[in-house]
């Protein structure tokens, strides 16, 4: 007997009772991401073919090379929300500063948005993803601000990622479990394939740049050590993981169980990742998992946000395996 297929669509409208204050839309919202996404998809499929691999020549806010399916990703998400008409505000990890949308004085919501996610390996084929965060403004009238971008992780009434590998998987929460949806590109729609993941609370998975291990705090560098051990009562040694794209690699460990740490190091004594496109989305996804995500010391959820490019330490995965992460860091 063939198995009932419920869309992202179907499932977003059977969900809307969750948000009783709202009138649809967070639903358009989230189906204007998803229809973003099967079009980045479908550029990232045939990037071999066309001209959109290599880099376009420019260099980000943050000092990285700028790929030009970074600007294509970028381009098609802020069109989409801007014609939306639910987003007053946005922020991207490629743009400086806000983007205003207007025309849209009465919309509710402001999106933050890492448009592909592990671009570096955009050349060698491998996964990469789109990362978002979606809070209601604070602002009560008019064209959104950059308060209404810095809010913490707690304030988010949704986040998620879509992932672009052997398949290509929207996961999203809107505060009430994880759920995942695979794209049928027979119909070009995401159908459910996850529903309401939950994160091994013990994991044998560690995923970290241990390339950088001449920078690591004296806690990490122990941590580490304890997870290369053997121990037969923990099934120590654990297994080495690290892709080198954030996205790809917190969706294994979400699925299978895992730690992902990005530390302080020398050179970047505040972490690489961004609060607000990076940490605080995929945070407020694993917590819903039932995992845990800190800065090593500190919710990251709570953390104060005062820049729309700052960065944080992220120690972040399953529940046990963060907890013995932090007593290491404790000393």
């Amino acid at each position: 007997m063939n198995q009932k297929v419920v869309t992202l669509n179907q499932f977003i409208i059977e969900r809307q009772h969750d948000f009783p204050g709202s009138k649809g839309e967070l639903s358009r919202l989230l189906h204007d991401i998803g229809t973003a996404a099967k079009i980045i998809h479908r550029e990232v499929n045939k990037a071999g073919l066309v001209n959109i691999l290599g880099d376009h020549g420019s260099v980000n806010v943050q000092g990285e090379e700028v790929k030009k399916l970074d600007i294509y990703a970028n381009d098609q998400l802020i069109a989409a929300l801007s014609s939306g008409g639910e987003v007053c505000v946005m922020a991207s990890e490629e743009n400086d500063t806000i983007i205003e949308v207007h025309g849209k004085d009465n919309a509710q919501y402001v999106v933050m948005f890492d448009p592909l996610d592990g671009s570096s390996n955009i050349d060698v084929n491998a996964s990469i993803g789109t990362i978002f965060s979606i809070c209601k403004r604070k602002s009560d009238h008019g064209p959104g601000t950059v308060e209404d971008c810095l809010q913490k992780g707690i304030d988010q009434i949704a986040a998620g990622y879509v992932i672009y590998g052997s398949s290509t998987i929207l996961v999203y929460s809107t505060g009430n479990g994880v759920n995942g949806f695979t794209l049928d590109p027979s119909i070009g729609e995401f159908c459910l394939s996850h529903p309401d993941i939950q994160t091994p609370k013990d994991a044998s998975i560690y995923s970290l740049n241990e390339g950088n291990s001449l920078d690591f705090p004296e806690g990490v560098l122990n941590f580490v050590q304890y997870c290369k051990e053997k121990d037969k009562e923990t099934s120590r040694p654990y297994s080495a993981r690290y892709i080198g794209s954030f996205v790809a690699d917190f969706h294994r460990n979400l699925l299978k169980g895992g730690i992902f740490i990005y530390p302080p190091t020398a050179k970047a004594p505040k972490g690489k990742l961004r609060l607000l496109y990076e940490i605080n989305p995929l945070a407020f996804l694993q917590e819903q998992a039932g995992g845990r995500a800190t800065d090593g010391f500190n919710r990251v959820l709570e953390i104060e946000a005062t820049d729309l490019h700052q960065r944080s330490p992220l120690f972040i995965g399953s529940e046990n395996l963060v907890l013995k992460a932090e007593a290491f860091l404790r000393g």
